[in-house]
This record gives C-alpha cells, structure tokens and sequence, in this order.
C-alpha cells in the first residue's frame, strides 16, 4: 500500500468531487476568493502545497501571475501536476519541485506573494512555517492562504473521530494561534476570516453528489468500496462542521 497520502485512487475521487486539479473544496472560485482585493498580475508566487496543479493553473490562467513556484512533498501529486500544467500549455509559466518537510529551498525575498490552499494543516509548527513565510518574502509582499482550522484547542471526541477517519496528518490550528504565528513575524494587515458557514452548506452538496450521479461516474474509476468509504468521512466531518469545531478559514497579511 502507498506511504502516500494523496494516490491516484484518492487524487480520482477528489477531483471527482472538487474539479480537475483540486484536492480541497471550491476550486478555481475559492482560489478567487481567497485573492480577492489582491492584484497578482507578473507577480511571483509560491503556492505551498500545489497538489493536482488546479491552484496554479488558476492563479496563471484567471489571475496573472507571472511565475508560479508550486511544491508539494508527494511524488504522485507532483507528477500528476506536471501532467496537469503539460497539458494546459503553461510550463513554461509554472515550475513545480518536490520538497522535503522543513524549512523552503528558496532564498529570502524570492517571492512576491506565498499562497497556499488547505494544504498547510498538514505542517504541525505554524511559528516555524510563518517565519519560513515571512523569510522568502520581499519587504511588502502577501501572505495569502486558506486552511482547516479548529475552533477552541480541546477538541471534542467526535472530532477526534472524524480526524481519525481522514487517516490524515492534521496539524490543525486555532485562529488565535494562527494570528500569533503572525503577528510574531511582524505581519500587518492581518485578517483571519472563517468560510465554515459556507463549507457546512457545501458539504452537505457534496455528499449528496456522491451519493448521487456524481458517486456513481467515480465508482466506475475508483470501486464503489472507496466512494463509500469517502461518505463516511463526509458524514464525520459534517457535525463537526454544524459545531464549529472545523473550521475552514482564509488567512491574510502583509509582511512589512
């Protein structure tokens, strides 16, 4: 069995659910909403955590960006980027590197702008990863990211549960640790803004889906043993989002 987080069979069903490209949910729209009042045209960017390459395409083809830098720590996600970005005729815009976990292989100032889509829950240290942010950014460049976050830092069992069943290695933060990581950096203009209200409604569109037609076309390519076993997690995770305790959120600010 793969050490992999994100195999081919898992990358299948999450685009089946998300879009091609996407391992996290609201594609190309929520890449937009997380840079809104943000101009990234000829800027470069640093996507933590590039996954399937959806992200960067979107931040290239919708919004401009000059070069994108997307890493990611998996070869299968990596190679299926690569494909991704090939396929669209952007290689030439969009570089994308296999890392270890640690510290950025970029010197300081690189980068104009270090996005990042639900992919930094799974990096445990948020003051060693926001010092790595602020250290490869120019003076006055944006951090700009979404992530899973948790609402108080006792969780309950059933979230507990439901962090099991992802079998995933969640780093999940609170907002206020996030905003200290910040702010100890010495970000400005820091904004923490939750989007669990709308992923508890999206998420409930979701299982249906894969219930639906939708389960049905990724049973075809996936087995329906693993669509089931991915409604399970869905129906985990849906109380927790109903609690607060899961909480999706954008983050954002400017280093100084």
């Amino acid at each position: 069995m793969s050490e992999e987080h994100y195999p081919p069979r898992m990358i299948a069903m999450l685009e089946a659910v998300w879009g091609e490209g996407f391992l996290s949910p609201g594609g190309p729209m929520e890449v937009a909403r997380v840079l809104e009042g943000h101009d990234i045209r000829g800027k470069a960017v640093l996507d933590i955590g590039c996954g399937a390459g959806g992200i960067d395409v979107a931040l290239v083809q919708t919004h401009g960006a000059g070069y994108v830098t997307g890493i990611d720590v998996e070869d299968s996600v990596i190679t299926h980027a690569r494909a991704l970005v090939a396929a669209k005729g952007l290689s030439d815009r969009i570089g994308l590197v296999k890392v270890a976990p640690g510290p950025l292989p970029f010197p300081p100032g690189t980068f104009d702008v270090v996005f990042s889509k639900d992919s930094i829950i799974h990096i445990p240290d948020k003051h060693a990863l926001m010092a790595e942010v602020s250290r490869v950014l120019r003076p006055g460049g944006w951090f700009l990211a979404s992530d899973w976050l948790i609402g108080v830092e006792d969780i309950s069992p059933q979230m507990a549960a439901y962090i099991a069943a992802e079998g995933l290695d969640f780093g999940m933060a609170t907002p206020a640790r996030y905003g200290a990581a910040m702010a100890a950096q010495g970000f400005h203009e820091i904004r923490i803004t939750s989007r669990n209200a709308w992923y508890r409604d999206e998420a409930r569109r979701e299982v249906a889906r894969m219930k639906g037609e939708l389960g049905a076309k990724a049973a075809a390519v996936v087995g329906q043993d693993f669509v089931d076993q991915n409604i399970g997690i869905w129906e985990r995770m849906i109380p927790v989002l109903d609690s607060g305790e899961h909480c999706p959120t954008h983050l954002a600010g400017q280093k100084p």
